[in-house]
């Protein structure tokens, strides 16, 4: 297995002196202990999470909770990106039993709202969307009544592809923009801005076509070096491809391989954003210093706000 650095071109990043995180930005990965359990189910089962992986900030909550993000298709990503600590490299065959062991943790641990996502997987005819689809329909079978959230890559944009997720009928079909248009170059690796505002937009308008309420999501990075005029920027864009679904979170560095923070955005912006973001038509908005794209996703599909206040109740933790 060829296994290649996780760092983006060191030429594209800016080094930038390690600060001290803010007051209002809580590391909260000191609450694993309740976690424990699922974190032995999960590798009983032979699964991957996303939150383990992209060494999430809030894994220690959602552990606690028994809540987590499942990552399909193996651990290696056929793309490099800035700001991502997932290993890059060449991924084995697809699992057909994956599905239905996700389902079975799924039930196991009493979900009723299931998040997929998956390494990007280029090297594949269908690039992963056939495990998507198998997927959904294993849960659903095995979870009477259960939404699905999936998080996916951009399936280079390909419609037939988007197409068969989006007909699988999750409630939610999300694919995250990450970053403003200048950024998108330096830290999303292979990806490209126009392309993932097409897949938004091929995915509301397919959506639309199946007629099975499905929703679009994406999420946004702040703190990585965009101007608040690129950010509204970017808001408009994402809105123009009939997106109903917003997430917007602090960029905090995972390891020191990957991308410098810019700054920290205080929560009081993270209100403004998301008040910009309702203004110009957003259903849901979630803003907040460590909301994240699969972040209390359920909160978000069901309406119940998460905003900002993620970030104080994440102090109150400590």
């Amino acid at each position: 297995m060829e296994i290649r650095s996780k760092t983006a071109d060191p030429a594209a990043l800016e080094r930038k002196p390690i600060t001290r995180l803010p007051e209002w930005v809580a590391n909260r990965t000191g609450l694993l202990g309740p976690g424990d359990a699922l974190k032995s189910r999960l590798r009983k089962g032979g699964l991957v999470t996303v939150c383990e992986e992209a060494r999430c900030p809030n894994l220690g909550e959602c552990f606690s909770r028994g809540t987590a993000t499942f990552m399909l298709l193996g651990e290696y990503c056929t793309r490099r990106c800035g700001f991502c600590s997932v290993a890059t490299g060449r991924g084995i065959a697809p699992d057909s039993a994956e599905p239905e062991r996700v389902a079975e943790a799924a039930a196991d641990l009493g979900l009723r709202y299931v998040v997929v996502t998956s390494v990007a997987r280029d090297d594949l005819p269908d690039e992963g969307a056939g495990q998507f689809v198998s997927t959904i329909q294993a849960i659903k079978r095995r979870i009477e009544g259960a939404g699905v959230e999936v998080l996916t890559p951009d399936f280079n944009d390909r419609t037939e592809l988007i197409r068969r997720v989006v007909e699988a009928a999750p409630e939610v079909f999300s694919h995250n923009l990450e970053t403003v248009e200048r950024l998108t170059p330096s830290l999303r690796g292979r990806a490209r801005y126009d392309r993932s505002l097409s897949v938004l937009s091929k995915g509301v308008r397919l959506a639309a076509e199946a007629d099975r309420g499905t929703l679009v999501k994406t999420a946004l990075m702040v703190g990585l070096g965009e101007t608040r005029a690129e950010l509204s920027r970017a808001l408009r864009d994402i809105r123009d491809t009939g997106c109903q679904l917003l997430a917007v979170g602090q960029y905090l560095r995972p390891t020191r391989e990957q991308h410098e923070v810019d700054r920290y955005v205080e929560p009081r912006e993270f209100d403004e954003i998301a008040e910009e973001a309702r203004e110009i038509g957003f259903s849901e908005v979630a803003a907040g210093p460590l909301v994240r794209s699969s972040y209390r996703a359920d909160a978000l599909y069901s309406g119940e706000s998460i905003g900002a206040a993620a970030g104080k109740e994440a102090e109150a933790t400590q």
